[in-house]
């Protein structure tokens, strides 16, 4: 596609490219993923007044060039900002497009703050599926596809971590929880994820508090 920018066949582009990348994977961060994170970042950016298009072009990319998902993340950053040239997206709307998805990552809570309010948007609306139900979901099958324990009390959490540490696997599923998932709350960037982070927040603690009662005999 040359010529004039045509959103709406660019975004359609854009869910096939992405289900074509992330086919098959099992760890949480598939199709379904990308679209309840698309769903949030539409809904979080018409409330902050955000740019919807660049906000859900983002959200369905963003874990095109994840270097959890991925072995060359540069590699993938350059073809992804060539697909979005040969679709007429301006070069500015595609470094914006860039700059969010190669920024957004938690990494040990190590990256700066997203500098624009479609960055925020969209990494809010995928923080927001690190949390509640989905959020405790996603942590054990992605700690399955590592081959991950659910919980070992000899193995405590880390308090920071640098980005080659929180990659290096020594953790476990409910350690994970710690090391990022309930400091997620308090990292929202918008007043209206943080709103709905308070009741997915809640609810781990709650599941917590019934996983440890079990896992000690105690209910």
């Amino acid at each position: 596609m040359t010529g004039e920018l045509n959103r709406a066949a660019v975004i359609a582009e854009a869910e096939e490219y992405v289900r074509g990348k992330l086919a098959g994977d099992f760890s949480g961060h598939d199709w379904q993923h990308i679209e309840r994170v698309r769903r949030s970042a539409l809904a979080i950016a018409q409330e902050e007044g955000a740019d919807l298009f660049v906000c859900e072009l983002a959200a369905l990319l963003h874990d095109a060039a994840d270097e959890k998902l991925v072995d060359d993340a540069e590699g993938a950053l350059k073809e992804i900002r060539g697909w979005l040239l040969a679709r007429a997206v301006p070069e500015p709307m595609a470094d914006h497009v860039l700059e969010i998805i190669s920024t957004m990552s938690f990494k040990g809570g190590s990256n700066p703050p997203m500098r624009t309010p479609e960055g925020k948007v969209v990494q809010d609306a995928d923080r927001l599926d690190a949390l509640g139900a989905i959020g405790i979901s996603r942590v054990f099958a992605y700690s399955g596809a590592k081959r991950r324990p659910i919980h070992d009390p000899a193995v405590k959490p880390r308090e920071s971590m640098t980005p080659e540490e929180y990659r290096s696997g020594n953790d476990t599923a409910i350690n994970h929880f710690y090391e990022k998932l309930l400091k997620l709350k308090d990292l929202m960037n918008t007043e209206t994820a943080r709103r709905l982070a308070e009741g997915r927040h809640a609810f781990m603690e709650r599941f917590l508090e019934q996983f440890y009662a079990e896992w000690e005999g105690r209910r």
